[in-house]
């Protein structure tokens, strides 16, 4: 791995770090292709419970994919079918992650720093902070599914909006379009984000990543109960969590969940 990503664990916390603070950032190639093993390596890991995303620095998140590399990763189409399968591969291996996972945007969130964030669970940001998706202002366009990304968040025409203009979206504004969904000042962001973090290690770990499963199919588009959904549902009850959970209520007592 490579220091431009960088690999922070504090209890059943883990930071990913997006380490080029001379740049605000910008995610390289190289940057692109490391992210599928380094999440993959958490996500595999039973005493990681909660993953957070963010920026070297509080100037930026990510200011974006680097444009210094383009001409010669980027310079014709089959060079850019190449970068952006990379693109891709990364967003999907944040967005394919069992455990919950929260962008800590401080400044910038920028075209392909906006789509790492999005790609998260949840963005949680400084109100410093500024987001924007750019390719129409580099005559490129917008993959598929980082635009059904965005439209899940904010609605087709906020959507067009935001594509079209590429403008730089204030955090108050980004929070009003659901953009983001928490926003702090700049010296409270971190415990926040990890007061949260940490929160979620305390629930019932099975709940916490069926519960992302549920979420996922519907915005797959699925809006009934199937033998699957009934079945996991229904395999909840004879987990141990369960009867820690009602043990633990019942005694009027934090529970200790095992589950991992």
């Amino acid at each position: 791995m490579s220091d431009h990503i960088l690999v922070e664990r504090a209890d059943a916390v883990a930071t990913v770090v997006l380490n080029r603070p001379q740049t605000h950032n910008a995610i390289t190639v190289e940057m692109y292709r490391e992210l599928p093993a380094v999440l993959g390596s958490l996500d595999d890991d039973p005493a990681v419970k909660a993953i957070v995303i963010r920026g070297s620095g509080q100037k930026a998140f990510a200011s974006g994919a680097d444009i210094s590399e383009f001409e010669r990763e980027r310079g014709d189409a089959e060079r850019a079918r190449s970068y952006n399968e990379h693109v891709a591969a990364a967003e999907r291996a944040l967005e394919a992650m069992a455990k919950p996972t929260i962008a800590m945007v401080h400044g910038y969130c920028i075209g392909g720093g906006a789509g790492l964030a999005l790609a998260c669970d949840l963005r949680f940001a400084d109100d410093r902070s500024r987001f924007a998706i750019t390719p129409a202002k580099l005559g490129l366009v917008y993959s598929l599914e980082s635009t059904k990304r965005v439209v899940d968040l904010v609605g087709p025409s906020r959507a067009t909006w935001i594509l079209v203009s590429g403008q730089q979206i204030p955090a108050d504004r980004a929070l009003q379009l659901g953009l983001f969904d928490e926003v702090t000042g700049t010296d409270d962001l971190a415990r926040l984000t990890y007061d949260f973090a940490e929160l979620v290690t305390t629930r019932a770990q099975f709940s916490v990543r069926q519960g992302k499963q549920m979420v996922r199919r519907v915005v797959a588009g699925q809006r009934s109960d199937d033998e699957e959904t009934r079945g996991i549902r229904n395999s909840s009850f004879d987990t141990a969590d369960y009867a820690e959970g009602v043990r633990s209520f019942l005694e009027k007592r934090p529970p200790r969940f095992t589950w991992s």
